[in-house]
């Protein structure tokens, strides 16, 4: 049927992703491995970032499994368009069959050089950029204002909040900037991203109808930063501050064509909350499980894959008209003062 407005496309095919925090230990569905499983699942080649290479590898490794059980219904890799080649161009450095579908890096994104290097390679492999998935985060610096160690707060707050900051001054160039030549040169051409309410939009790469933005940035936050209740003050400062930079980022770079929203869990079961069976001794109690649960109006357990997919819807195309949006996945938890408040300690939402 012809519609007066096309529908949105739900497939990323073409298109290429960078999620950092991507790996997990064992076969464990960590928040970042999910994403990185779920965009890849919808045809996004994807860049899988961990500071610890084998997790990431295994990240990869489980998206090739996955796209070798869809294989027998297809016949080729999804082309990749480098950005500024038309679509009647050929790129005799790219081979259709040959392609991957994801790749890993090891790189610790709290370090400036790290995040350069991750977007410089992604550009190397593929020739652009749409998608950033910032999903990297830790529990952090434990205690109150009154007893927190103050440089182990600075150095959780690098991690939580300044590489989100760091991935995106190097994501959002070469998201929109065209490449002189088709080249897969570096960020440092055209660096200059500010605010501009007249931008000079022939250096900008062209709009695909079909998404009607140039890029999409996800931010990882959680229900931590939106109320509190948590044992501990840094958790909860530094997702707060994700998603009111997740706000400050959306009007900064819509006039570029990017769009910037934040995801933020509940209550999930992920490696992170059970120590991915690394520490027996420290894996969730059942109590604990059940005081989590208890802090939703579902009063049920959510886990990466949840978290994933509204991370995929936020990336993709089906979200193009929005911007700025702070998502709760959290089974109700943020919806309603009334439920169950058990001990602190034992309900943390280190989501």
């Amino acid at each position: 049927m012809n519609y007066e407005f096309p529908k949105p496309p739900r497939s990323l095919a073409g298109k290429v992703a960078i999620v950092t925090g991507a790996g997990a230990a064992g076969d464990g569905i960590g928040n970042g491995r999910a994403c990185a499983i779920l965009l890849a699942e919808d045809g996004c080649a994807v860049v899988c970032v961990d500071r610890d290479l084998k997790l990431a590898q295994r990240t990869v490794e489980m998206i090739e499994a996955e796209r070798e059980t869809t294989t027998t219904t297809t016949s080729t890799t999804p082309h990749i368009q480098k950005q500024g080649q038309s679509q009647s161009q050929d790129d005799p450095d790219t081979d259709r069959t040959t392609t991957p579908l994801a790749i890993a890096i090891a790189a610790d994104v709290s370090i400036e050089a790290d995040c350069k290097r991750i977007v410089d390679t992604t550009l190397h492999h593929f020739g652009r950029l749409d998608i950033l998935i910032n999903c990297v985060g830790i529990a952090g610096a434990p205690g109150t204002a009154v007893d927190v160690d103050m440089t182990a707060w600075a150095a959780s707050m690098q991690v939580n909040v300044a590489s989100m900051v760091m991935m995106t001054k190097y994501a959002v160039p070469a998201m929109i900037y065209k490449r002189p030549n088709n080249s897969n040169s570096n960020t440092d051409n055209n660096s200059e991203t500010e605010t501009d309410t007249n931008p000079d939009t022939s250096i900008y790469t062209e709009i695909d109808p079909n998404w009607m933005y140039r890029g999409s940035i996800v931010n990882m936050s959680s229900v931590a930063g939106l109320k509190g209740g948590t044992p501990h003050l840094l958790y909860p400062t530094s997702k707060g501050a994700i998603v009111n930079m997740t706000r400050a980022m959306a009007a900064h770079h819509a006039p570029q064509g990017v769009r910037v929203n934040c995801v933020c869990p509940g209550m999930v079961y992920t490696p992170m909350m059970y120590a991915g069976g690394k520490q027996p001794k420290k894996k969730m109690s059942e109590a604990a499980r059940q005081a989590r649960k208890n802090r939703s109006l579902l009063k049920t357990e959510g886990n990466g894959w949840d978290v994933g997919t509204a991370v995929r819807f936020l990336a993709g195309p089906q979200a193009r008209w929005l911007t700025g949006v702070i998502l709760p996945v959290d089974a109700g938890a943020t919806a309603a003062v009334g439920t169950d408040v058990p001990d602190l300690k034992a309900a943390s939402v280190n989501g």
